[in-house]
């Protein structure tokens, strides 16, 4: 068992259940720090593109390559810890993370910050199912538990509009180098909590890696990841991009007859067979697709069309951030014991999609106040309605030498979710400016860029709406109950 011991150490004991909340700040910190990382260096761009002289072209790569590591390695990652120890693979992650954040903020080229954004990816992906399975293997107990998620939950969602209004507030008081170097801050508090709250483990398993699991999971994860950031670069009809996703499909499909199959598989198979766990992990990704398009292409409009500075962009999404965390909780502490994860995950996705199809109203000259506001409201409640219930479901009723790789799971989910989505509707935003564009003349850029923004949020619209169908069919009536 890994984290406290909570067999030796009854719930009730007093002591014992303020270790557990105090551990589940530092898993927390941890996550929030991960999660940052996903959107914080997204408003500093500019500023590091400036310093270190690189092309537009190559910005992406800043973002891309912290997906890449960080998606693909994940399987291996939460399978890791638990083979040695999810204590030991929380610390390491701790640990890596913040060195090469600070290789990363000290970076005098190009190549620097890039290698060391990928090397983040690498440690966030130790670090992530880690911390996720602390928290499965800490808090049994289903009051707790549907407490300790909602708080999870709420980081979740929250940290990357988060991370939008922490990066505006680096870069435009401090430099942007300091979005990579405050993790160094995050990774202390962590490790040191780590090291005091968190019991060791010893684990008694034989160590069997599945290495032909591992190579074909991990490289088809990289190729998906990689065949949609070409798109976003290159375009659709490029051939990196569909020998990429050509290739990355067929590995992901020869894993997948290959772990029904191995002796040991990476990713046991009843993991991803029961019901509940598939249509979690469904809605999960398609909530983290719309939600981090949603995030990305509204810092464009706040600063493109309507001119705000990076820190009022930030400030400009507060409400979001807001809103997630109230419904993460509300929904995972109040309405997913009473109704079960079905109609709270298909509600909360609708909502999101309503949120969504009145964004796609954005115009040229819209307000805040007056067409941005009020869908990020709605949109906060939505998503927190998803994500923090989805993890929950999705790691529901697992075998506690099964928590790491179904955490890992979940959180490939939301990670391809953030980087498959963005570069997707990035693709198609692009395609709709240029049409316009090219139908009316260059006089209408602003008009063009309206156009592409409203293309952008229907089709997000029409994907979280399939995404509320598919948890609809998948996910079982009722509240949760282990299955025996």
């Amino acid at each position: 068992m890994s984290g406290i011991d909570v067999t030796a150490t009854p719930v009730a004991d007093p002591a014992a259940a303020r270790r557990r909340w105090l551990a589940l700040g530092v898993i927390g910190i941890a996550q929030l720090m991960v999660v940052l990382d996903l959107t914080v260096m997204n408003i500093a761009l500019p500023s590091a593109q400036r310093a270190l002289n690189f092309t537009t072209a190559d910005r992406q790569w800043v973002v891309t390559a912290y997906s890449l590591a960080f998606g693909s390695l994940l399987l291996a990652g939460g399978k890791l810890g638990d083979l040695i120890g999810r204590r030991t693979t929380f610390l390491v992650g701790l640990l890596g993370f913040a060195g090469v954040s600070a290789v990363g903020g000290a970076s005098t080229n190009f190549a620097t910050l890039v290698a060391a954004r990928a090397f983040q990816g690498v440690f966030a992906a130790i670090l992530v199912p880690s911390a996720l399975a602390l928290l499965i293997t800490l808090f049994t107990e289903p009051k707790d538990r549907a407490r300790a998620f909602g708080i999870f939950g709420a980081i979740a969602t929250a940290g990357g509009a988060i991370g939008l209004l922490l990066g505006g507030a680096l870069t435009d008081y401090l430099s942007w180098r300091w979005t990579l170097y405050v993790n160094l801050v995050f990774a202390a508090v962590a490790f040191l909590g780590g090291i005091l709250l968190l019991a060791r483990q010893t684990t008694h398993s034989p160590f069997k890696l599945d290495v032909p699991g591992l190579l074909m999971g991990s490289g088809g994860l990289f190729c998906v990841v990689y065949g949609f950031s070409s798109a976003a670069t290159h375009g659709w009809h490029a051939t990196s991009t569909w020998a990429f996703l050509a290739a990355g499909g067929a590995l992901l499909v020869a894993f997948a007859v290959w772990i029904g199959r191995a002796a040991s598989p990476i990713l046991p198979p009843r993991i991803l067979l029961d019901r509940n766990r598939g249509g979690a992990d469904i809605a999960v990704f398609v909530a983290s697709l719309s939600l981090f398009a949603t995030l990305f292409f509204l810092t464009f409009y706040l600063q493109r069309t309507l001119h705000y500075s990076p820190i009022k962009t930030g400030l400009a999404f507060l409400p979001i951030s807001v809103c997630l965390a109230i419904a993460a909780n509300l929904s995972t502490i109040v309405l997913m014991p009473r109704f079960g994860p079905r109609p709270v995950i298909t509600i909360g996705l609708l909502v999101a999609a309503g949120a969504m199809a009145w964004l796609a109203h954005l115009g040229a000259h819209t307000s805040y106040a007056g067409g941005v506001l009020g869908p990020i409201v709605i949109a906060g409640l939505g998503f927190g309605m998803v994500v923090a219930p989805a993890i929950n479901t999705g790691t529901f009723g697992v075998a506690p030498q099964d928590a790491g790789i179904a955490s890992a799971t979940v959180t490939v989910g939301q990670q391809l979710g953030a980087s498959i989505g963005t570069s997707l509707l990035n693709t198609i935003f692009a395609t709709a400016v240029a049409s316009y564009a090219a139908a009316h003349g260059p006089a209408s850029a602003g008009l063009a860029l309206a156009h592409g923004y409203d293309r952008a949020f229907w089709w997000t619209c029409g994907i979280a709406a399939g995404g509320a169908i598919i948890a609809a069919l998948l996910l079982r009536p009722g509240p949760l109950a282990r299955r025996t």
